[in-house]
């Protein structure tokens, strides 16, 4: 037996596996040894359009979007690097920070002092994005066949930056970019509309694919319709340190990171495993199991059919409490039985693409999740099968199938793996 080091937590969880097991992890490159000269000369020299410095004027507003407690984005450097090329020419009163919480719950002022960091949390304003208030949305009418509104002032800001970090996403095909604008500062008709069963449920809306993914389409085409002045992006490391910076023209921005990206975080396997054991990437990723979904996305990638996908992930924030994903998840007794009622029903709930990817996951295979921020009957009640020990539960699996063959994903999410 060999032993692995799984994201988990803020601490990780060390698990025992046989010798032979594979064990995929990020291909990522060292960390900048000193991030903000990487941001400042990515600023300086984007991948395409004019430097930030000379897009900026006096008198103007600014609105810059920045991620929400849920991703593990380095905003404090990023905003840092965005301040102080506007230093002496963007008023402070003239600059609002975005917090892109798409539907999500607003993040406390203690959240966001550790997101952001206290100076700019004292000396600039710091806006949570509500989804939920119209009056603080404007309807910028359909993009295609999604009614689009977006955060007030987001749109009336003369200067638009978004700030983000790329890496694969689960139905979106990657993070980062336009996302920052939507969902990340959508209303909730707009961000339902992003996630109706008919895009989520499309084989194409998957890890890395871009161009054809309905949902991916969709966020582009609005980006584009409302207008982004600057963008910038990092990729992260396993430490969530950046290797990486690109800024710019939002959408060649974008398009370089997830080059990148692609590199480092797609491994090809040469077959499907049997047992597949996946994280959600550690805190802040796997806070609740909503955002744990993503890691046993992963799993599902390389797991044969009616296989076994082990996912740890620690919920320190449970289901949460919050949004309906916890009661779309009590509303029927299978996930085969959820699929049948997301799929009749006539509008999108909020959450129901989370409950719809993760019931399609269970319908295909074993799912069992080992936390320590729920009790086994809430496990159970997501229709999950807790465990107490990943290790234990492996050898019990191996005792009842010798040979299985194994896969570990220590870092989840943050490694796409697929077969060639």
């Amino acid at each position: 037996m060999t032993t692995v080091r799984l994201a988990y937590g803020d601490d990780g969880l060390v698990i025992r596996v046989p010798d032979g097991t594979t064990v995929i992890a990020p291909r990522h490159r060292a960390a900048a040894a000193d991030p903000l000269e990487l941001l400042h000369g990515a600023i300086a020299a984007p991948v395409a359009g004019s430097a930030l410095r000379d897009i900026v004027r006096p008198g103007q507003r600014v609105a810059i979007s920045v991620c929400d407690i849920t991703r593990p984005q380095p905003r404090e450097v990023m905003l840092r690097a965005v301040l102080e090329v506007l230093d002496g020419v963007i008023r402070p009163e003239d600059m609002v920070v975005l917090v892109a919480t798409g539907t999500h719950r607003a993040n406390t002022r203690e959240e966001l002092i550790s997101m952001l960091g206290a100076e700019v949390v004292n000396h600039c304003r710091v806006v949570n994005h509500d989804a939920r208030d119209r009056s603080t949305l404007v309807d910028l009418g359909m993009v295609g066949d999604v009614p689009v509104w977006l955060n007030r002032e987001w749109v009336e800001a003369d200067v638009r930056i978004t700030t983000g970090f790329v890496e694969p996403h689960f139905f979106a095909g990657f993070s980062g970019g336009p996302k920052m604008v939507a969902p990340g500062l959508a209303g909730l008709d707009t961000v339902l509309a992003l996630h109706d069963a008919r895009r989520i449920g499309d084989p194409r809306a998957t890890w890395a694919v871009i161009e054809g993914n309905p949902v991916h389409d969709a966020v582009r085409a609005i980006a584009a319709a409302t207008g982004v002045h600057f963008s910038l992006d990092v990729l992260l490391n396993d430490d969530q340190r950046i290797t990486s910076a690109f800024a710019g023209e939002l959408f060649a921005m974008h398009a370089a990171a997830r080059v990148e990206a692609r590199s480092e975080a797609m491994v090809a396997v040469d077959r499907r495993f049997d047992i597949v054991v996946t994280t959600n990437s550690g805190y802040p990723l796997d806070q609740n199991l909503y955002q744990a979904v993503k890691g046993m996305s992963a799993g599902a990638t390389v797991a044969r059919p009616g296989g076994t996908i082990i996912c740890a992930a620690e919920c320190r924030d449970g289901l949460p409490d919050h949004g309906s994903y916890g009661r779309l998840l009590a509303a029927r007794d299978s996930p085969a039985a959820l699929l049948e009622m997301i799929a009749a029903a006539p509008e999108t709930i909020p959450d129901q693409w989370q409950v719809q990817v993760q019931a399609r996951i269970q319908v295909a295979y074993q799912v069992l999740v080992r936390t320590d921020g729920l009790s086994n009957d809430a496990v159970r009640a997501a229709h999950l099968t807790p465990i107490d020990d990943v290790s234990d539960t492996i050898e019990r699996l191996l005792a009842d199938a010798p040979g299985a063959s194994i896969c570990v994903l220590p870092q989840g999410p943050q490694t796409i793996p697929y077969v060639a």
